[in-house]
């Protein structure tokens, strides 16, 4: 069974996926729903058919210093819609503070143009919050 980060926005949701060893996290997509959760949740039922999720992982956007936000409530009530589509997924929530920061500055280090940026910034956000939870479960 494979974990699914996801890094859930008011636009797009980066998606990354684990391998079935639970070793790496791969990008996968960015799903464009402008608003609209039911895309991302027909979108993801394809996705945890085709790859056999057995977790999603969603990032939770805090301020820096640790509060919650606007966005942290936005994010809980998608997860409530998870829960209900989803009920035999389990769902873990990671810290994903600089995890957009890091996201930029591979892209940066990459020399990507702007145009793609704002396509795989979400994809790569969630890569990095599939890998903190993964390297949770080493410990």
């Amino acid at each position: 069974m494979r974990k699914l980060g996801i890094d859930y926005g008011d636009a797009r949701v980066g998606i990354a996926v684990s391998d079935s060893l639970l070793i790496t996290a791969q990008g996968l997509e960015t799903i464009h729903h402008n608003g609209n959760d039911k895309i991302i949740l027909k979108r993801l039922e394809e996705i945890v058919k085709e790859y056999e999720i057995d977790t999603f992982v969603i990032g939770m956007p805090y301020n820096m210093n640790g509060t919650s936000s606007e966005r942290v409530e936005v994010t809980k009530k998608f997860i409530n819609k998870l829960k209900c589509k989803f009920n035999n997924i389990q769902i873990e929530t990671v810290d994903e503070r600089l995890t957009t920061v890091s996201a930029h500055k591979t892209m940066n280090f990459l020399d990507i143009n702007k145009k793609e940026k704002r396509n795989i910034v979400d994809t790569i956000s969630a890569v990095y919050i599939l890998e903190i939870y993964l390297n949770k479960l080493k410990k």
